[in-house]
């Protein structure tokens, strides 16, 4: 086995499996275990080249470094912006070593081979991120020579080893110091594939960042996604699954969340509450989501969040059978032994007591999930739909309606507005075709997903377990016809809000105004497939 020294005297090529690490250079932003592992790597004999802020790391923490400018003979210049950016760095880290016309290129030039680059990039994504950061502070954190030693690394991955990850410090210490100074090749192609994502979600982010200056809709639509956790199955359970956080968000589905009991969380389980955390989001007061296939199936505000909870659930106690329950308010022991009557498969909550959490640990396979998350989606932050091959990009429905109109004879009272408006914040949220009754600021019937919006219609009054009468219904697009609207009239309710723009609309309003109720056009749908 040929160890570097041997390898830049002899000029003869060697195999990818031959390369013994004896040069490293070493030029990090983020310094955790820097020291630590620079002192590992010296120890086994290995040369540390270093630039800059992580060469004056390295000395104070006693680690002898040859400096960058000694390695290429050019000086650090322009504030930094230029130190690695010299051929004999690259001549050095791209050399393939099996073929003899790069080896003699190499020995003209007085080419020094780099057999590892320690490189994480300066932090674009935090300093993007941050309140009242200015355009110059965010382009100076524009890393340039970093990416470039990373992917010449990556690249040559067959004689050189990318290393961008505190995290890897380590596992490559512990394989030199057992292979006496060597990394597997099935190691460096390993630390190449990080090395690559590592540079892409560094590009991803730095291209956002200028396309959200330009264009809502950019031609090329780059975001990037790292791995949260492994779910025990998908959909079914014979399918794999995985949840991703999106790269640069504000928020996502379990930031800031910690779970406190029960089994892993599913792929379904993650479905329903990104759901329900989204409807728990329309209200400020006490509120109750219980979430189902992707529908709620029942919703309700009230004094307390013990009687918001014990009237969402009142709405279709079958449907809640197994459901997500998300409060906005924390839970104590007198909810928690409300909850404990029924099946649920994730609780979710801002905080629950000490004595709420003994009481609900009974319940083992239930999730319990405690919500720390103060921040919200960012309002420009677009809706992404996957499809074969390709991604729909849309606005996010944030809007609860546009010119209300009311197109009655009959006004609504102001008790029947406020029915509507929670009506209209719950049908957002169903699934079209989507029919939402509701009485009392809490949902008593929901018709979701069916294919002819007069069947959601009969599907939400065949749910409902009470009295209509003095109900409300909310309809996510315009009545085509007026039998859906006359249904609801016979069964008690008293005033519906809609869309309108239906060349029928007349023949609708006709029948509402025969009925004596009141009846409200948004301007606005609010499909949801």
């Amino acid at each position: 086995m040929n160890d570097g020294t041997e390898l830049r005297t002899t000029g003869r090529p060697v195999g990818a499996g031959e390369v013994r690490i004896a040069r490293a250079v070493l030029s990090v932003s983020d310094k955790t275990g820097i020291i630590e592992f620079a002192r590992g790597l010296a120890e086994l004999g290995i040369e540390i080249v270093s630039t800059g802020g992580t060469a004056r790391t390295l000395e104070e923490g006693g680690v002898r470094i040859r400096a960058i400018s000694d390695f290429t003979g050019f000086p650090e210049i322009m504030d930094g912006r230029v130190k690695t950016l010299h051929p004999k760095l690259y001549a050095g880290l791209l050399a393939v070593r099996a073929d003899a016309a790069h080896l003699q290129a190499a020995e003209e030039h007085e080419v020094e081979f780099v057999d590892l680059v320690c490189v994480n990039l300066y932090p674009f994504e935090r300093t993007a991120a941050q309140r009242g950061a200015s355009e110059a502070d965010v382009i100076e954190n524009i890393d340039i020579g970093g990416p470039t030693m990373i992917r010449a690394a990556a690249k040559n991955f067959a004689f050189a080893a990318p290393v961008v990850s505190p995290e890897s410090y380590d596992a490559v210490l512990a394989e030199l110091r057992e292979s006496d100074g060597l990394l597997s090749l099935q190691t460096r192609e390993s630390l190449a594939a990080e090395a690559f994502a590592y540079t892409a979600r560094y590009d991803t982010a730095i291209t956002r960042w200028f396309q959200e200056k330009r264009e809502d809709f950019p031609p090329l639509f780059v975001r990037a996604y790292e791995k949260e956790l492994d779910l025990p199955y998908g959909e079914n359970p014979h399918q794999r699954a995985a949840y991703y956080s999106q790269v640069g968000a504000r928020v996502h589905v379990l930031s800031m969340i910690s779970q406190l009991g029960g089994k892993e969380l599913s792929f379904n389980n993650l479905l329903d509450l990104d759901s329900a955390r989204q409807l728990l989001d329309e209200f400020h007061v006490p509120a109750s989501v219980i979430v189902k296939h992707n529908n709620p199936c029942g919703t309700a505000v009230g004094a307390g969040i013990q009687e918001a909870y014990e009237r969402a659930f009142a709405c279709d106690p079958m449907s809640a059978f197994g459901g997500v329950v998300c409060l906005n308010r924390p839970v104590d022991a007198e909810l928690a032994r409300a909850l404990l009557k029924q099946f649920i498969e994730v609780l979710f909550a801002p905080d629950y007591t000490d004595e709420a959490l003994e009481l609900l640990a009974e319940k083992e396979n239930m999730r319990i999930l405690r919500d720390q998350e103060r921040r919200t989606v960012g309002q420009l932050e677009p809706a992404m739909r996957q499809v074969i091959g390709g991604m729909l990009i849309q606005d996010r429905d944030l809007e609860d309606a546009g010119e209300t109109q009311v197109v009655t004879k009959r006004r609504p009272t102001e008790a029947e507005r406020q029915e509507l408006a929670f009506a209209w914040k719950v049908c957002k949220h169903v699934r079209s075709n989507a029919i939402v009754l509701t009485k009392d600021l809490a949902t008593v019937g929901v018709g979701a997903g069916q294919m002819s919006r007069v069947d959601s219609v009969r599907l939400a009054l065949e749910k409902a377990r009470s009295d209509l009468h003095g109900a409300v219904m909310a309809s996510d697009a315009f009545f085509p016809f007026p039998d859906g609207p006359n249904m609801a009239i016979d069964a008690g309710i008293t005033a519906i809000i809609q869309p309108g723009g239906s060349v029928r609309d007349p023949d609708v309003v006709e029948a509402a105004d025969a009925a004596g109720i009141a009846m409200i056009f948004t301007s606005r749908r609010h499909f949801k497939h």
